[in-house]
């Protein structure tokens, strides 16, 4: 459904809207769980199979130095990285329609996987983690 353009408090900031998939905030606690579950397919859909061997392998600096190939350098880890978590936060945008969602997902996207990446966390407890973190998009929304 498209809405018109309007505006929201998250953490006493306004938040300028975009049409999203969603009403949101959501209002209900049924809206709450499509929210959730849509979140939730959209990280699904880009860490499965939008995300590519590419991003997969050269966001994490240690594979990129096993391989040791010279044509994916150790030093663009980082910029595959932000791409990586680019497209998540844009996923988060495009369903809620609030850009401080996307900035918050981009952050905190990026900081997961890096975790993963230098083997702090394991692959459940980041999958993990990105869930923790829709749900709480979805709590903080409707609380304020």
């Amino acid at each position: 459904m498209i809405r018109s353009l309007r505006t929201w408090s998250l953490g006493g900031r306004h938040c300028t809207k975009m049409p999203g998939l969603l009403p949101f905030p959501p209002h209900t606690w049924l809206e709450a769980i499509q929210a959730i579950f849509l979140l939730s397919a959209g990280h699904a859909l880009m860490d499965y199979p939008l995300q590519g061997e590419f991003l997969s392998t050269c966001k994490n600096r240690h594979l990129l130095a096993a391989r040791n190939d010279p044509t994916r350098p150790v030093s663009i880890w980082p910029l595959c990285m932000t791409a990586h978590c680019l497209l998540h936060a844009v996923m988060v945008w495009a369903i809620t329609g609030c850009f401080v969602l996307c900035l918050v997902e981009l952050a905190l996207h990026w900081v997961i996987d890096f975790a993963k990446c230098e083997n702090w966390t394991t692959f459940h407890q980041d999958q993990w983690l990105h869930i923790i973190c829709k749900i709480g998009y979805v709590v903080v929304a409707m609380l304020v």
